[in-house]
């Protein structure tokens, strides 16, 4: 059998870039049918519900997407305000998702994508194949379908970042689970703001996630006594810790950063610098010891926020050709735009189906998956590149390379890194005090509008 055009275009994921993805799909006049493994769309971003975003409605609705929704008389909000991750959720993708219709189907777990009759070794009439994927129902029964192309637009979502600053678990941390968690926690609930309130809890991370999680905490510490967080970075303490502040052109995000460093100043939380976790131990009475590589050992805390960033899961893509850079897992031609070993600037250059391209040919990764582990992912951004990859597989090759989008600045460049001194800006001692402070930025009380990078999860590297 030989790729025909009746074969639909297979997008993996029913969050904010797949769905765009196939909004731009139909605008060609290709047939989308989009897989999402949860109940509903948006599966991940109804997992950080309660959660901010820092960019307004009008960053995060998609062209072709706004065309689909209007036609059914749907009402745009207002696009200067913040949604929460369940307003855009609610308001936006479950009601894209029902104007696709059939287009989407629930409950459907991609485990494998190959080509048709070939695993990744053959050569032979290969590009002539549909690709095959292989799914799992919710009911447990599987099924093969073809497809002509295949958008990954999965996610990163549920494959969080570990505490081992080597990129494994440390030891004992998966026999601490019960204490550790990996998510922006919902200080508004009741039952979770008992697990928090009154208790010592340590937040290891340095990016958006860590920055929300640090200003709730300090939310509740106004109103518990005895409530307290430990901030655990990987590096020092220097001018670009706290994100660009009023710098960014993303002013939310920048006031995001400074809610954080508020959080520090007026001592509802310290931090703790240059320090690479390597055990998690159990002192007996329910609270944990971080002990580091170094061998220094933190006061107990009762319980640990991990927000260390996202990875993408390829393993359903073992039996396809991938050109992934080695460092980031993000295709290679992307790579060199968003590694953080080389800058740290929130704009990349617009970029489309020639830079997400692999040697398997009709295949991308899109959205936050196509930043492999680098942070900074914005929304617009994988409508972008979904809008010139849809192009592609039109045919389209002018509107392919044609850059339609100017991204917003952090305030934050200069080559800062993942792994800087860990001395810089002070170390920290076996009981968590602050390390040397900052260079002076404008303070702020209370939390901030933030969150997560739009497309599931905002975490730098710690």
């Amino acid at each position: 059998m030989t790729i025909t055009a009746d074969l639909p275009v297979v997008v993996i994921g029913a969050g904010p870039t797949g769905l765009a993805a196939a909004s731009h799909l139909i605008g060609r006049g290709i047939e989308p049918l989009v897989l999402e493994t949860g109940p509903s769309a948006a599966t991940a971003v109804r997992g950080w519900a309660h959660v901010r975003l820092f960019s307004t409605w009008s960053e995060l609705i998609d062209p072709a997407a706004g065309k689909l929704l209007a036609s059914t008389g749907w009402t745009e909000p207002d696009a200067d305000t913040y949604p929460t991750g369940g307003d855009w959720a609610g308001r936006y993708l479950q009601p894209l998702a029902d104007v696709l219709g059939g287009k989407v189907r629930y409950g459907a777990t991609v485990t494998g994508v190959s080509r048709l009759g070939r695993d990744r070794i053959v050569d032979a009439e290969r590009e002539e194949q549909p690709f095959t994927l292989r799914l799992t129902r919710t009911d447990g029964t599987e099924e093969r379908l073809l497809a002509r192309a295949v958008i990954d637009a999965s996610g990163t979502w549920s494959t969080p970042g570990p505490i081992g600053a080597d990129g494994l678990p440390a030891l004992g941390e998966h026999a601490a689970s019960a204490r550790v968690s990996y998510r922006v926690p919902d200080l508004r609930d009741p039952a979770v703001r008992a697990r928090y309130a009154g208790r010592r809890t340590a937040v290891i991370g340095s990016g958006a996630s860590a920055f929300t999680a640090l200003a709730a905490l300090a939310d509740v510490a106004k109103d518990e006594p005895g409530t307290h967080a430990v901030w655990i970075l990987r590096r020092g303490i220097s001018g670009s810790t706290f994100g660009g502040g009023s710098a960014d052109q993303l002013p939310a995000r920048g006031a995001l950063g400074l809610a954080a460093k508020a959080a520090v100043d007026h001592g509802y939380a310290d931090a703790v610098t240059g320090f690479r976790t390597e055990t998690v131990e159990s002192t007996g009475n329910d609270r944990l010891t971080l002990v580091g590589e170094d061998g220094r050992r933190l006061d107990p805390v009762d319980e640990v926020i991990v927000l260390t960033g996202l990875r993408p899961d390829l393993s359903f893509l073992s039996e396809l050709r991938l050109a992934l850079d080695e460092r980031l897992q993000a295709p290679v031609e992307l790579a060199p735009l968003i590694d953080p070993n080389q800058h740290s600037c929130g704009t990349v250059y617009p970029h489309g189906h020639r830079e997400l391209s692999h040697p398997e040919q009709g295949l991308y990764l899109v959205g936050m998956k196509s930043y492999g582990r680098a942070p900074t992912f914005l929304a617009m951004t994988g409508y972008e590149q979904v809008r010139s990859v849809t192009a592609a597989l039109a045919g389209d090759t002018e509107a392919a390379d044609r850059v339609e989008l100017t991204l917003p600045e952090t305030g934050v460049c200069g080559g800062a890194g993942l792994f800087e001194d860990p001395a810089a800006g002070g170390t920290g001692d076996g009981g968590g005090c602050c390390a040397a402070p900052a260079p002076a930025l404008l303070q702020i009380a209370g939390t901030a509008p933030g969150g997560p990078a739009e497309a599931a999860d905002g975490c730098c590297g710690a």
